[in-house]
């Protein structure tokens, strides 16, 4: 028998749900398993199964309000990432998931809750609306790590977001139609109460959302403040939306963000990554509290109904609707396969859920006891089910950008595209991007993958599949482009992934950059310049492939001069820091830069252990003379 721990104070209980949440996450980052299962899992070992955590008893009366905002606070984040021009192709099948699915999931839903479940028309039609929701704060983590391509992730992610309001909405339309049958009031009076509580939600919203904009873009909020004023901003328009109509405030915010969004702000990209940080800590807070507030005893008010209502959602429901709305998309059926497996519920469903069940079940409405234990039931179901399912059938379908890793060199050189070649002999996709195409001639010529482009611009988002490459290294002919492009791309692939070619004159003091700028250093702290020195004197790039029989030690003692660039191992590419302590494991392959005349004679084949002569990788003069040549005849 499970004894609950008492006297906890609201310090230690906020304290246990940051820990336990984060730490969840930590695991599941360290372990590459689904975060929310871990968190789910968190949450019922802290409450219902060993009774250390039960918010209900510890918060009290302030329960309900911190989950509905810190609800309201990742819809806004979620209107955040609504970003037009990012759409892109995905655009059509997310207009017909919102205009279509919507409502035909929501008609579908209902159906399934009265015939499968056996709830009566009132709870049915209030928990089908909600049921649209597909839970983008679920969406989101199984999308970073079942590495899907863009069209299928952008359409998962956006469906999930635009739909989060309007499932609140619909739930509230629907309650509504309930009030007006058992409260009796007038069908005028239900009208005009959802058109003002509507329109002022929407209102708010945009006029919420034109203030921010005028205020940044005339500079009238200091830099410091402008996270601050968002955050006060987003509470007191939720709670404004909501003293006219219940629930409504999850639109205002939705709305508010996507005008931020698209105003084309200055500083929106720092807000956008703050608002990223804190919605993990929000999301984990929400799972652990909805998890550790959840009974046992309430499973026992289902029986073999909500197993087979939660078996017709999944197979059903959800494929059905996806199906029957991208009729039309031109979409792939491996993608709407993809579509219409993938449909986990997450924190709205729950909370929102909680609430109207209490509306019901004071009208009178008995089976408003079962919208908790049903929602709590299907977003395990989802979760759980999604999470372990969706990155292999990903894999299965070919709609991944693949287990191999990927590199992006930023800068066009002989060395950059030396270091491609070698790389593409350890099966890492590469791609190199320059804004200047005249260097990407030599990368051209050996049919290197190439971005004609700047990178960081609105135009790299549509063109390059961000999503198939890790690692990232900053090679051009331009130190401050190198540290700008390192600098702003780090919180997206991670500062541990991020590799820059020393600066000229980095060693001054007067020069030196802050550890937070710029990108981490390869072996041997070589400029750009210095390397095509090397290379102009006859160096090469080596690939080498490790075995039991072939170790490190091996490896230098036959090549001392030899300098390791990089170790490819376990589906990853990583830049060598301190070529001393390298130690890579077996299997492992190393790129390296070594005199023509190291190592050339005899050698066996990679497969057997040792390098393979990659002077060939590195264009010739003629090749290149070639290349420019055809650029000039053609025009470009």
């Amino acid at each position: 028998m499970v004894t609950e721990v008492t006297g906890l104070s609201p310090m230690e209980a906020f304290a246990i749900v940051g820990v336990a949440g984060v730490g969840a996450q930590w695991l599941a980052w360290r372990f590459r398993m689904p975060g929310i299962v871990l968190m789910l899992a968190a949450g019922l070992l802290l409450g219902p199964v060993t009774g250390i955590f039960v918010p209900e008893d510890v918060l009290g009366p302030l329960l309900e309000p911190l989950i509905s905002l810190a609800v309201a606070l990742i819809l806004f984040e979620g209107g955040l990432t609504l970003n037009f021009r990012e759409l892109h192709d995905a655009k059509a099948a997310v207009r017909h998931l919102v205009y279509i699915g919507a409502p035909l999931g929501w008609a579908l839903s209902a159906l399934a809750l009265n015939l499968v479940a056996g709830l009566q028309w009132e709870a049915a039609i209030v928990f089908g609306g909600i049921m649209i929701v597909t839970g983008p704060t679920v969406i989101a983590p199984l999308l970073r790590q079942a590495r899907l391509r863009t069209r299928p992730a952008q359409t998962l992610q956006w469906e999930a977001i635009v739909n989060d309001p309007l499932g609140a909405l619909a739930a509230v339309l629907a309650l509504l139609v309930v009030l007006v049958r058992y409260e009796n009031l007038g069908q005028t009076e239900a009208f005009l109460t959802l058109i003002v509580g509507v329109g002022f939600a929407l209102g708010l919203g945009l006029a919420a959302g034109w203030g921010i904009v005028r205020a940044f873009r005339r500079n009238l909020v200091p830099e410091y403040m402008k996270v601050p004023l968002l955050f006060v901003t987003v509470l007191g328009v939720f709670t404004g939306a909501n003293s006219v109509l219940n629930e409504s405030g999850l639109m205002t915010v939705t709305v508010m963000g996507l005008l931020i969004a698209n105003a084309d702000l200055p500083s929106y990209t720092e807000i956008h990554r703050f608002k990223e940080t804190a919605t993990i800590l929000l999301v984990s807070g929400v799972f652990i509290l909805l998890g550790a507030n959840f009974r046992f005893e309430t499973l026992a008010m289902l029986d073999w109904r909500a197993v087979a209502f939660v078996l017709s959602v999944i197979f059903v429901v959800r494929p059905l609707t996806v199906f029957i709305s991208l009729t039309g998309t031109g979409m792939p059926w491996q993608e709407k396969f993809l579509i219409g497996f993938t449909g986990p519920r997450g924190v709205v469903l729950v909370a929102v859920s909680g609430i109207f069940a209490e509306r019901l079940l004071h009208e009178g409405i008995q089976d408003g006891a079962l919208l908790v234990p049903l929602a709590f039931v299907l977003v395990v179901a989802t979760v759980v089910l999604h999470g372990f399912t969706l990155a292999p059938m990903a894999r299965w379908l070919g709609l991944t950008s693949g287990d191999r890793p990927g590199l992006i060199i930023v800068g066009g050189s002989q060395f950059a595209t030396g270091l491609a070649k070698a790389l593409e002999k350890a099966d890492v996709r590469v791609l190199i991007a320059d804004p200047n195409r005249v260097h990407l001639r030599s990368a051209r010529s050996e049919g290197v993958p190439c971005y004609d482009g700047d990178i960081l611009s609105d135009a790299a988002e549509l063109s390059v599949e961000f999503i198939a490459y890790t690692t990232l290294l900053a090679a051009s002919d331009n130190d401050a482009y190198n540290t700008l492009v390192a600098t702003d791309l780090a919180p997206d692939l991670g500062r541990e992934a991020i590799w820059q070619v020393t600066r000229h004159k980095e060693d001054l003091a007067r020069h030196a950059l802050p550890s937070q700028l710029g990108g981490r250093a390869i072996n041997g702290n070589r400029t750009l310049s210095q390397y095509l020195d090397l290379l102009a004197q006859g160096w090469t790039f080596r690939t080498t492939r490790l075995t039991e029989a072939y170790t490190i030690e091996q490896w230098r003692a036959a090549r001392p001069e030899a300098i390791a660039l990089a170790v490819v191992e376990r589906g990853k590419v990583v830049f060598v820091s301190d070529g001393a302590r390298l130690e890579p494991r077996p299997g492992s392959r190393i790129i390296a830069l070594m005199p023509s005349d190291a190592g050339l004679q005899s050698e066996p084949t990679d497969e057997e252990g040792r390098e393979i002569p990659l002077a060939e990788t590195m264009p010739a003069v003629a090749s290149v003379a070639a290349a420019s040549a055809r650029d000039v005849l053609s025009g470009r």
